[in-house]
Order: C-alpha cells, then structure tokens, then sequence
C-alpha cells in the first residue's frame, strides 16, 4: 500500500548530540507543490532539521508528522523520501546503470527499466552511464545522485546544499529538475546557502538561527 500525505510537519523538534543542542524545539510544516528554503548560517540545524525529516536519524524530543502519519512510527514512510546529500549516496565501484537499478529493486518498482531510461536521458547520464561512479566528475556524480533521488518519483524530495561545487549548466539542470518535482506535487524542502536557488525555486523562506525557527514568509 502507498502511503499518501500532501502535508509535512515537525513540532517541537529538539535534537541533542552530547551536550549539544542542535535543534530547540522547532516547528515547520511543509506542502505539496510547494518548495521551502530552509536558510541559516553554519551550525543553526539546517542539515540536523533534514536527516530528521528524512527518518534517517530521531529526534531526541518532539514529534514529526506526514499528513496523518505518524512517521516515526511507520517505516515504510522511508519509501516515499528522495534526499540529495552532501554525500552522493550511490555505490562507487558500481556504475550509474547498476546504481539505479540497485535502487529501484530496493524501492521494489515494477517498471525498473522504464524508469532507468528515463533518468538517463532526463538527466543525460549517457555518456559516463557504464563507467563507475568512483571516476565521475562532481558534476557527473551530481547528475547520478539526483536521478537516484528521484527515481521512484517521491512524495517528500529532501535537499542538502545541491548546487555545491556546481558549474552554470549543472544549476540550471537542477532549477529544471525541481521545478518538475513541485510541478507533479512534490513537497520540496531545500537547504541552500545560494541566492541563486532561492530566487529561482522558494515559495516560502524558513530562517533558522541557534536551532530555532526565527522567520518564516513567502519568498520575494
């Protein structure tokens, strides 16, 4: 069974490593067709805030929420995440055909060729597609990593600062490809200290400052 939800939200989040405190008790909430930019300088919980939403790490205090699930109670919410990393996540002795459909018998899609394909070219991954990952450039590995974060088309798509150590044509590749996402629904959370994102893609601005939510608007 699909599990479906057009809201996500956090309350009253606090996240603790030893005798920090990452996260002091935020609350945000996030749509479907919407892309929130999630701004702040170093050390205020961005990236905490995501691997929180993404169900990769708990929340020593406080509760997370897609629509009416409880989602950290229910595993299986992890199947309808897309996350974009500082990390590529993919398998470097692997190449990027073998990446993609590791990936896809893990999110058990039944149309695993026909969704290959179709990152292949969505993203151009041709020309490198059989060499492994270990000798892309960080704009090839960029590419790959996108194509895996969307292969199974996600309710939630999470991402970490995506246009790091990017040349012009791979931002406007990326610009492109989350326009799409919010386009089909998507709910669209992205860290990002770039101008340039937020100008082209935010609907909504969430400020945090020390781990709290210290503004939030609609994009200019």
């Amino acid at each position: 069974m699909v599990l479906e939800f057009d809201r996500v939200s956090a309350t009253d989040l606090v996240k603790l490593y030893g005798a920090t405190r990452a996260l002091a008790g935020v609350g945000v909430s996030f749509a479907a067709g919407e892309v929130c930019a999630v701004e702040g300088p170093n050390g205020s919980g961005k990236t905490t805030l995501l691997t929180l939403l993404s169900l990769m790490a708990r929340p020593s205090r406080g509760q997370i929420r897609f629509g009416s699930h409880d989602a950290l109670l229910t595993p299986a919410l992890r199947g309808r995440i897309g996350v974009l990393a500082h990390s590529a996540m993919v398998y470097p002795d692997l190449n990027g055909a073998e990446n993609l459909e590791l990936f896809a018998q893990l999110y058990g899609l039944s149309d695993r060729a026909t969704r290959i394909t179709s990152m292949r070219e969505r993203f151009e991954l041709g020309a490198f597609f059989d060499r492994p990952a270990r000798t892309y450039s960080r704009g090839q590995l960029q590419r790959l990593s996108l194509a895996r974060a969307l292969l199974h088309e996600p309710r939630l798509l999470l991402l970490d600062e995506p246009s790091t150590g990017l040349d012009t044509r791979a931002v406007e590749r990326l610009i492109e490809a989350v326009k799409a996402e919010r386009a089909r629904g998507a709910i669209v959370v992205l860290v990002t200290h770039d101008p340039q994102l937020t100008a082209a893609l935010a609907d909504r601005r969430v400020l945090l400052k020390s781990g709290r939510v210290v503004e939030a608007e609609a994009a200019a």
